[in-house]
């Protein structure tokens, strides 16, 4: 793969390019996985300034050597607050504006900055300036992403080999990221989703200790972070035998949300609008009567970050790219009854989508 420092000189460049809208030639970038993108910093705490005459990160004593390997820019390592140093070189440039990641700072926080830049700097809001480049996806991020995804699906496999009744939510849970681990994951993209029974109907489900019951849904909702980059897979299995009342149920409602999500991956090419992707698969849940049970957005962008630009919303206008990665994730959620969410992380072509998950779709059963 290409060295990831060959692209950053270009992303500085488009950021600020995208700044002169704002009037301002000079940002200063905070959010940590946008500074990772524009100069490859990993660690916890830093600053990267950006203007006419070039980069300049600003980061702590801890990081002296990671930022120095790390970084492709000018490093400064200061042994006081990191803003106060910013501020300083700010005023030293006699910069008289500069663009602040406004969504990522708080009202205190931005007050703050304000206080310590002085008047005679102007502070802009830039509001996804850095988001709306990482959207699109260069093909060597998009072949970290499906090294991610391939990792995220073995460790499901080997952990739902191992599942049986009477184990916890926490314990498949722990199976799972275990496995991830062995397969040389940097760790789980999120925290894992593990929710049996009526557990399931809760889609952001924390595992709990509640053990797995026969003629239960089981949903897994997890992702792996590699060189990172994230990836995003939900998958549900019926424990116990299919046959009787409860697991027909089960079947119906798993056949519904995969006939949906299959009518949002069809509905995704370059062009088609956000919400007209999330409305396919809509559709698809209102012909079976179950779209009032589909209470979230169809899905979201992904890559150093688990939710990213594109959202897949019902009022979301913006198109989809050749280049974007997203998730397709349709759920039904029966309160009584319990959950079922099928995921695919999906690559937007030039001629239309590529499904990047490739486990199987198929109704697994835990005997």
């Amino acid at each position: 793969m290409t060295k990831l420092a060959d692209f950053r000189p270009k992303r500085r460049a488009a950021v600020l390019a995208a700044c002169e809208s704002l009037k301002t030639g000079a940002i200063a970038v905070s959010h940590l996985a946008n500074v990772r993108y524009l100069c490859g910093f990993t660690g916890s705490n830093g600053v990267l300034l950006l203007t006419g005459r070039g980069a300049t990160f600003y980061t702590d004593p801890r990081y002296d050597i990671q930022s120095a390997q790390e970084c492709d820019c000018a490093v400064k390592v200061v042994t006081g607050p990191v803003w106060e140093a910013v501020a300083k070189d700010v005023r030293r440039k006699r910069l008289t504006s500069l663009a602040l990641e406004s969504e990522h700072l708080s009202h205190a926080q931005w007050t703050a900055l304000a206080k310590e830049f002085g008047k005679a700097v102007k502070l802009a809001e830039a509001k996804g300036v850095v988001e709306g480049l990482r959207a699109v996806k260069s093909p060597d991020e998009v072949a970290r992403i499906r090294k991610a995804v391939l990792l995220g699906s073995a460790a499901y496999e080997k952990a739902l080999a191992l599942v049986s009744e009477g184990m916890t939510e926490q314990q498949v849970a722990a199976e799972i990221d275990h496995a991830m681990r062995l397969l040389g994951a940097e760790g789980p993209a999120f925290e894992t989703i593990v929710a049996a029974g009526k557990r399931s109907a809760l889609p952001h489900a924390r595992p709990t200790g509640a053990k797995i019951r026969r003629n239960q849904l089981l949903l897994v909702d997890m992702g792996a972070c590699l060189d990172g980059y994230m990836s995003d897979m939900t998958r549900v299995a019926y424990v116990g035998r299919l046959g009787g009342r409860l697991s027909a149920q089960a079947r119906r409602v798993y056949d519904a949300v995969l006939e949906a999500q299959l009518a949002g991956i069809a509905a995704v090419k370059p062009g088609a609008r956000c919400k007209d992707v999330d409305a396919a698969a809509r559709k698809s849940l209102k012909q079976r009567g179950l779209d009032r049970f589909f209470t979230h957005s169809l899905g979201h962008g992904l890559g150093l970050e688990i939710h990213e630009t594109p959202r897949l919303g019902g009022k979301v206008e913006s198109e989809l790219k050749p280049g974007m990665v997203v998730t397709i994730e349709p759920g039904v959620y029966l309160p009584e009854f319990g959950g079922v969410r099928i995921e695919d992380t999906v690559l937007v072509t030039e001629s239309g989508v590529e499904v990047l998950t490739p486990t199987s779709k198929e109704f697994a059963v835990i005997a």
